[in-house]
């Protein structure tokens, strides 16, 4: 039996993540040189390695096959990305998302367009619902329209588009034992985007977003000019335990989802997850100065975790089991 108990920001999300699989239709093989395919994957292996060390780290517990198809699940999202954060130009930038989302949404893209030719592939032989990536290029379109959210509630329909997407893509890729997996990778989505938010305020500030909720930062007697100041000062610091606070639950209530996983792929989402999670402990190691460094955990105690986090995942898994 599910212990999923949806907050009620949670229900437009679920309704987003079941209206995408009720349009699904299972893809067809495509037909590409198996050099060429190989090219593919090789490069978005590069991609992932040159931009993520944690989810490098966390992919590489992965079998091959399923390490391929999430790291070209990476690449795909990374190229998303770039398209709206290097593209200065709204109106080119929204062209250029445009022109991405029908290569990438193309069963059989051109061979030279490597990215699109692994996601191809990936989505044909894990059958992942194209109509999660088509959200993803929705989401990451956002940023060209939107900078402020009002509400936590507004804020993780973001952070769904962007985020939960990619955990209900990599779901499909990692496999898994119930439908009762699927509202947990949401609200894992979420937790992970918020980590990123918190790690970001000064890099997204300087871009001229601000995505935490305006409601929570004048609930601490903020406003916008503290950030533009950069000030550590009590109102800052108990803003963000609260936004930690809140963000740590969320890692927690996701981890009965993982143990709904096949078991090749448990320990690898389960590092993602606590990886990223261990960012929070960075920012309360440095009084929740988020503004003149970059929260962050070394390679060193990244590997350092992950013993524990094997323990942990297999824990729960026996617990599910159990119950």
């Amino acid at each position: 039996m599910s212990l999923h108990v949806p907050y009620a920001w949670e229900y437009q999300l679920l309704s987003w993540a079941e209206e995408a699989l009720k349009k699904h239709t299972p893809a067809q093989s495509i037909q590409i040189d198996v050099e060429a395919l190989d090219a593919a994957y090789r490069h978005c292996d590069e991609i992932t390695r040159a931009n993520s060390k944690t989810f490098y780290i966390a992919s590489g517990l992965l079998p091959e096959r399923k390490r391929r198809a999430v790291r070209s699940l990476y690449a795909f999202c990374r190229v998303t990305d770039d398209l709206v954060d290097r593209i200065s130009d709204k109106a080119q930038a929204q062209r250029a998302l445009l022109d991405w989302r029908e290569r990438v949404m193309s069963p059989n893209p051109p061979a030279h367009d490597l990215v699109a030719l692994a996601w191809a592939d990936t989505c044909s032989r894990f059958n992942v619902p194209r109509g999660y990536a088509e959200q993803l290029i929705m989401g990451v379109a956002r940023d060209l329209t939107q900078s402020r959210y009002e509400t936590f509630a507004d804020l993780a329909e973001y952070s769904y588009g962007v985020a939960s997407t990619v955990g209900l893509m990599a779901m499909h890729i990692i496999g898994y034992s119930s439908e009762e997996a699927r509202p947990y990778a949401v609200r894992l989505g979420v937790a992970l985007q918020v980590t990123n938010i918190l790690r970001d305020v000064a890099e997204d500030w300087r871009a001229g977003r601000f995505y935490l909720p305006l409601e929570d930062l004048a609930r601490f007697g903020l406003d916008e000019h503290a950030i533009d100041a950069a000030a550590v000062d009590d109102r800052w610091r108990e803003f963000m335990r609260f936004q930690i606070e809140r963000n740590r639950r969320l890692y927690g209530e996701s981890l009965a989802g993982i143990a709904m996983l096949d078991a090749d792929g448990r320990f690898a989402i389960a590092a993602a997850a606590e990886l990223y999670k261990a960012i929070l402990v960075d920012i309360e190691a440095h009084h929740f100065d988020v503004f003149s460094r970059r929260a962050h955990i070394s390679t060193l105690g990244k590997l350092r975790r992950l013993p524990g986090i094997w323990w942990r995942s297999r824990r729960a898994s026996a617990h599910l089991s159990a119950s």
